[in-house]
């Protein structure tokens, strides 16, 4: 199946299966992957041209024919992204189902291999149980009718075909279906991921403002009592609602800092997505063992990946990409370490970006280095940091 690759406009250049076309370029690539088959045609007009018809069979023959085309490619183009009702599916595989007996019966064996796109329709559009009954009657019914004109040998063959073929189409429906169920189901999860993340902020900020707020509106009604009469305790009042106003305000940036916090975890699952959806291939590690990486290196890790992820899909025209996460000894002390590589370009070849230069900085903050270079297939880029030895840990608890 197609993978996707992004143009300058954010979209996918290639339809993958189960999307509908989103602008002119895929309509046409869509149109022609769908068109390229009905040269198997060939033989009907063929035979429409020299089979030595009435003039009034020539003309319900081509009447047939093209209804037959125009209902085939509307079930099969529009079916494989924005699937019709069951209802509109059945009628036009009823009228499909239809045509093809009609027409080969009637104009001749030149017309059968009108049941292999009348296979491969029911197979992509019907529902599971009604494909696996309707698609051998379609290859029986085939057979009797060439039967008919003697051609047993040749519907040997074609019967064959329209039966895998048929129950190839339905593995073909059954993914695009599985792949539309898997998007909504991805936007399902986003969206109650972003939810629980707000209703985590709002938690933490009325656990951190409820008493503040309270004691703060406690404090000032005492201070308006006091005045004019007690002045210094009014001012003692002030004062502590200066205090406990300041404590409020280092503990909501405290929990906004740790709301923007990455988390490396969740960085490794989204870069995977990202970058199967710009059509790379990517090699991603397991959720990785963070038990020794305090927070700020583990944030400043997830910031270079995001980094890096984010080059590869914008702008090294990359293919593939690998993702390692090693826990490494060097002289300096244990370190973690996350390697991107690609096999793309490695961007505009204009030296270190802005990106990068604020990514070094980060790292440099949280004690880590950063390393970005072109190697010989692609682009590389190594960041480490560092992290505490297991025993500190263990002797910390």
């Amino acid at each position: 199946m197609s993978t996707t690759t992004e143009d300058r406009t954010g979209m996918p250049k290639h339809t993958p299966v189960g999307w509908p076309p989103g602008n002119r370029r895929q309509v046409l690539v869509k149109t022609l992957w769908i068109g390229v088959w009905l040269v198997f045609l060939s033989s009907p007009v063929e035979d429409l041209v020299n089979g030595g018809h009435s003039t009034g069979a020539t003309v319900a023959g081509a009447v047939g024919l093209t209804a037959f085309v125009g209902a085939y490619l509307t079930l099969v183009y529009r079916n494989m992204g924005r699937s019709f009702s069951p209802r509109v599916v059945l009628t036009l595989g009823g009228v499909l189902g239809v045509l093809a007996p009609v027409l080969a019966a009637t104009l001749g064996s030149a017309w059968l291999g009108l049941f292999v796109y009348l296979s491969v329709a029911w197979g992509a559009t019907l529902p599971l149980r009604a494909a696996y009954w309707a698609i051998p009657a379609s290859g029986a019914l085939m057979y009797l009718i060439a039967l008919r004109f003697g051609e047993a040998a040749e519907a040997r063959g074609l019967i064959l075909l329209v039966v895998l073929i048929g129950f190839a189409m339905t593995g073909v429906g059954q993914l695009v279906r599985t792949t539309i169920e898997l998007r909504k189901a991805r936007a399902t999860v986003a969206q109650l991921a972003a939810n629980e993340e707000r209703l985590r902020l709002a938690r933490d900020l009325h656990d951190l403002l409820g008493h503040s707020l309270s004691l703060i509106t406690l404090k000032s009604e005492l201070a308006g009592r006091m005045l004019p009469d007690h002045p210094d305790r009014a001012a003692q009042q002030v004062a502590d609602i200066e205090q406990v106003s300041r404590q409020a305000l280092v503990d909501v940036r405290e929990a906004v800092t740790g709301y923007r916090r990455p988390r490396l975890a969740a960085e490794l699952a989204g870069m995977q997505v990202a970058l199967t959806a710009a059509g790379v291939v990517a090699e991603v590690p397991a959720e990785p063992d963070l038990a020794t990486v305090p927070e700020e290196s583990e944030s400043a890790l997830a910031w270079a990946l995001r980094e890096a992820v984010t080059n590869v899909v914008r702008h090294s025209g990359a293919d593939r990409c690998v993702i390692q996460l090693l826990h490494r000894q060097t002289l300096d002390g244990p370190v973690l370490e996350l390697s991107v590589e690609d096999n793309g370009s490695g961007g505009s070849g204009k030296g270190a970006g802005n990106g990068l230069t604020g990514l070094t900085e980060r790292l440099e903050k949280a004690g880590g280095t950063l390393e970005a270079a072109r190697v010989r297939h692609g682009f590389r880029l190594v960041a480490r940091v560092p992290t505490a030895p297991a025993a500190d840990v263990g002797s910390g608890a």
